[in-house]
């Protein structure tokens, strides 16, 4: 009885997480089910607020394991469901970045995973504030670890690994397409994000009036997926060839309602490391 209504409490807590936009409760939530939420703790923080003219809200921490094995964190404001880790630097700051870790939310559950990076910086961390560059973009090697929350069904393993490096390669051929489209304007927010691409992607989900004006023609066929009737002679007008089925099939539907922030993530991808690239000054937290 225990186990069933702590089952409940934490898809309750899910719900209202994703509904709400608070990533930080959904992490807690996940890592505290399976233990993780323990195995480091903080050995230092860095934070650097938003202010006239600063890139972006930045955190650094500094972590120790159980084992004394050292590693830092580097979480954006901007991008609450991301954090990269990397090794300690060695004494002149030199350092590798290790993974990019993943948690986001959405009304049906959760996706998570360890996405293996190649890369590396410069970090120097003194007792009153510490100094951040990655002067080149890490590389993105596999996911390695993978989660998935659907509604009431937990997925792990190699079927989690399976679904969500599928899912990857989707999600990156739609952002590759979305970055190369012209006089596309650049969103300032995930939310303006929505706002702009919805549209575009999904004509079939938004009212008349905010549908483009290629949306239909004469002669356009539908065909019914995930119960809604997609204009396939939209998709062929506007889609590359290797996103036309994504979109008719509902996959793409699918990924947008489950991974809307891993989307958004993946589009601002060359900006994140842009902002990276240059050298961030970031204050203790005392």
């Amino acid at each position: 009885m225990k186990v069933m209504r702590g089952v409940r409490v934490f898809i309750l807590a899910m719900g209202a997480a994703a509904l709400l936009g608070c990533v930080s409760l959904v992490e807690t939530t996940g890592r505290a089910l399976d233990g993780s939420a323990f195995e480091e703790k903080k050995v230092a923080v860095y934070r650097g607020l938003r202010k006239k003219g600063a890139a972006t809200d930045i955190e650094i921490r500094e972590m120790v394991n159980k084992a004394g094995e050292r590693a830092v964190i580097v979480a954006l404001g901007d991008y609450p469901y991301m954090k990269l880790r990397g090794s300690a630097p060695d004494h002149e700051g030199n350092f590798y970045l290790t993974s990019l870790e993943y948690l986001g939310g959405s009304v049906s559950g959760w996706n998570e995973y360890s996405l293996e990076l190649s890369g590396a910086g410069r970090l120097l961390l003194g007792e009153n504030e510490a100094v951040l560059s990655i002067p080149f973009a890490p590389e993105p090697v596999r996911i390695a670890k993978a989660r998935i929350h659907r509604f009431d069904t937990r997925i792990t393993g190699n079927d989690a690994l399976a679904n969500l490096n599928n899912r990857r390669e989707r999600i990156a051929a739609l952002t590759e397409w979305m970055n190369a489209r012209q006089e596309t304007p650049r969103p300032a927010s995930r939310k303006d994000f929505e706002k702009y691409w919805k549209p575009i992607l999904f004509p079939e989900m938004v009212s008349k009036k905010k549908r483009p004006p290629l949306w239909q023609q004469e002669g356009d066929a539908f065909v019914k997926a995930e119960d809604i009737r997609w204009n396939t002679g939209y998709t062929g007008r506007v889609f590359p060839e290797e996103l036309r089925t994504v979109r008719n099939s509902g996959t793409m539907l699918r990924d947008w309602e489950e991974a809307l922030s891993w989307i958004y993530l993946e589009y601002d991808w060359e900006k994140i490391t842009g902002l990276l690239s240059r050298e961030i000054t970031v204050p203790r937290k005392k």
